[in-house]
């Protein structure tokens, strides 16, 4: 094997199709467990309307859900490093933890 045939042997190539590419807008997380799972739900909350949708559901295996944690807390202090500090508004709301953009009931799956 040459040079270039080692470095790309060892290299993921990963493809990102032009559907996915676009992403969706999740201003929403609900995150729960199993024994053997992590399941995040991203949901879009818009203002006046009653329901959040789901758009995107990621199951996880615990180790993997913990090298994601370990990814964004890395990835949130470069960018806190270069833009700033991000700030949170004080949430002081009863009941389970949620990634929410505003102050919302209990929500329905």
């Amino acid at each position: 094997m040459n040079e270039n045939e080692n470095k790309q042997q060892g290299q993921l190539q990963i493809e990102l199709p032009q559907e996915t590419a676009q992403g969706e807008y999740a201003n929403f997380a609900i995150i729960t467990h199993s024994s053997s799972d992590f399941v995040l739900d991203f949901a879009r909350i818009l203002p006046g309307v009653p329901k959040a949708q789901v758009k995107s559901r990621v199951i996880l295996a615990p180790e993997h859900a913990k090298r994601l944690l370990m990814a964004l807390q890395e990835n949130i202090m470069r960018y806190e490093r270069e833009f700033g500090q991000i700030k949170l508004p004080n949430q002081q709301q009863a009941g389970p933890r949620t990634i929410a953009p505003f102050n919302v009931g209990k929500g329905e799956a």
